[in-house]
């Protein structure tokens, strides 16, 4: 494939401006002719996207203009480290010529140090200057090639000026990793060790465990690692020759349940991936702190579904299925579950997406040795009784709706983790998966038993949102379903949420809704109303105007804010994302909402409210 190039950005008087090409510029960019690019070919992960394009090197992923800089500043790194090695030696360092990989400190080990810092540097340029990287409008910079963990294809990318004092530049590059080093010094010594963790247990000390593991599938950080190890490779193999020995980085024990490294087998990938995670939580099992939980930050989003559970669909997951599996299985029991907020709203991957906001931190202590045995009768009573509290819990923090499922398996499974064995009607020990899939559901009839909460006409509308959406159904339906719930299709029009006619009845859309209606003079204000207008001032007019709207309902938006959770869970299921994503942000935004509902109050005194705090 070729390029062309569309535009050049420059500085104007009152920011960046775009101008037309120049003949000159094309010229320039055409003669240029790197001598060297990595020609080591793409693998795993990386091939998702780019590779089907023709681009099955490293070495195609950049111009030849950025193979040229990128090769230049690389060699540079050894030029660098030799000036400033006597650079050392006149500021009165000793020649001592231990090098740094074997601890020493004199004038050879302080510039192999320093050049560490500059190949780190050109490695970090690399993702910001290959043709994957595409331009952000609304920032007026280039963004890196790195969005999210893969390897992209993109049709209009941006090439960025290495010495144009802004993003991509590497003195700025740079700068950011001089940050790093000064912020790492304020705060003392520390010692980071590569090691293989199902063999790393025997460190010497008892200590206090955190960890992130992989995702099962996932992602494969080994091949996607490649990107940057062939630059670095080229800049400091010399000067780390036990780290860059290899052409690749090495792959072959990296804990990801990937089936081409096993021949396609997908079962032969999941069993390496089990036993090694079992071997890492036994390693670690046998020397953490005992004073100190051990800390588990796990992501994955369930979406598989089961129909084999008495007959009801119910979501699970492999990945969790599998991590957990190795969890229990080396001895551990889930004590408690923290969601904590560890994802940037503006990520990339979150988008237009209903992509988790948060991590979902596991606390896990060694099982009890005298640990007994229950049925899955017990099993399921123990969740009814237990995991109610725990949502409400969740709920009161804030999480957000796209976590929810995610977070309740921490006080799901510290209810089956407490048992060695939870026995199935036939005697057998009964899975994860399934134990996830009963979580699961008692989760939904949580969900569902909290409509009892509202009031009738919003109890219609959720039995009708979850069967028919927004679109009509036969006027004699909903009036079996009216009676159901002590309402009427009447007192629903009248209440301003359902159009009814000729025989059909459906849910007013949030467009529909009335622009001058006043919630402090409503007399009929179903939660459903309220929710579906939160949503949409929240969606039109931003924060401040939901806020706005939030300070005259008053009480009645937390109940709204409740119903965003259960009508998520019936969006989701449905496949309706916008809908979803509508009721994600509305519990998301929530504590900004409250703070900007108490501004309007503190600025208007009298300002009325339903009253229903």
């Amino acid at each position: 494939m070729g390029e062309q190039l569309m535009a050049i950005v420059a500085e104007g008087h009152r920011g960046r401006t775009y101008l037309p090409p120049v003949a000159e510029h094309v010229r320039v960019a055409e003669s240029a002719v790197s001598e060297w690019g990595p020609e080591e070919e793409l693998q795993g992960k990386l091939t998702v996207n780019a590779y089907l394009y023709g681009m099955t090197r490293f070495r195609d992923l950049f111009t030849p203009r950025q193979l040229v800089a990128l090769t230049t500043y690389s060699d540079l790194v050894g030029e660098a480290r030799t000036r400033i090695y006597h650079d050392a030696l006149d500021a009165g360092l000793s020649d001592d010529p231990t090098r740094l990989h074997a601890g020493g400190a004199g004038a050879v080990a302080y510039s192999e140090a320093i050049a560490t810092y500059l190949g780190l540097g050109v490695s970090r340029l690399a993702d910001i200057s290959s043709s994957l990287s595409v331009w952000s409008p609304g920032r007026d910079q280039q963004k890196t090639t790195f969005a999210r963990q893969a390897i992209p294809m993109v049709w209009d990318f941006a090439e960025a000026n290495l010495f144009g004092d802004a993003a991509g530049d590497f003195a700025i590059t740079m700068n950011s990793i001089g940050r790093v080093v000064d912020a790492a010094q304020a705060r003392g010594m520390a010692l980071a060790r590569q090691a293989d963790a199902t063999t790393a247990a025997n460190v010497g000390f008892a200590p206090l465990v955190s960890t992130d593991p992989p995702y099962y599938d996932n992602i494969g950080y080994a091949d996607l690692s490649d990107f940057f190890y062939v630059w670095l490779r080229r800049s400091l193999g010399s000067i780390h020759p036990d780290l860059f020995g290899t052409v690749l980085t090495p792959k072959s024990q990296e804990l990801v349940a990937t089936p081409y490294r096993f021949d396609g087998s997908k079962a032969k990938a999941e069993r390496f991936f089990e036993r090694g995670l079992r071997e890492v939580f036994e390693g670690i099992r046998a020397v953490a702190h005992r004073d100190y939980p051990v800390t588990i930050y796990y992501a994955f989003k369930q979406t598989e579904t089961d129909d084999d559970l008495e007959g009801v669909q119910a979501i699970a997951s492999t990945g969790w299925e599998t991590m957990l599996q190795a969890l229990l299985r080396s001895g551990f029991s889930v004590d408690g579950t923290w969601p904590m907020r560890t994802e940037r709203g503006g990520r990339a991957l979150s988008i237009g997406t209903n992509a988790l906001a948060s991590s979902i931190v596991l606390v896990c202590r060694p099982r009890a040795a005298n640990a007994g045995i229950t049925t899955r009768k017990d099993f399921v009573a123990s969740l009814k009784s237990e995991l109610p509290e725990a949502l409400r819990t969740l709920q009161h923090g804030n999480i957000a709706p796209v976590d929810l499922a995610q977070a309740s398996i921490g006080p799901g499974m510290a209810v089956f983790s407490r048992y060695a064995k939870v026995l199935e009607p036939d005697g057998s020990p009964m899975r994860v998966r399934t134990a996830l899939a009963l979580i699961n559901q008692a989760l939904d009839e949580l969900l569902a038993e909290q409509e009892g909460e509202f009031d009738a006409d919003t109890r219609f509308a959720i039995a009708w949102y979850e069967q028919f959406g927004l679109k009509e159904a036969e006027y004699g339906v909903a009036e079996v379903l009216t009676k159901a719930k002590v309402t009427s299709i009447g007192g629903l029009v009248e209440a301003g949420i359902v159009a009814a006619g000729r025989g059909r009845v459906r849910l007013l859309a949030r467009s529909e809704y009335d622009p001058h209606w006043d919630p402090t003079t409503d007399t009929r204000l179903p939660v459903w109303e309220a929710t579906q207008r939160l949503v949409h001032a929240l969606l039109g007019g931003g924060e401040g105007a939901a806020a706005e709207l939030q300070a005259k309902l008053g009480g009645l938006g937390e109940q709204a804010r409740d119903l965003a959770y259960r009508l998520y869970q019936v969006a989701e299921r449905k496949g309706w994302t916008d809908e979803a994503r509508a009721y994600n942000a509305l519990v998301v935004a929530w504590p900004d909402l409250l703070r900007g509902a108490e501004r309007v109050r503190a600025a208007q005194p009298s300002q009325p409210s339903l009253g229903l705090e």
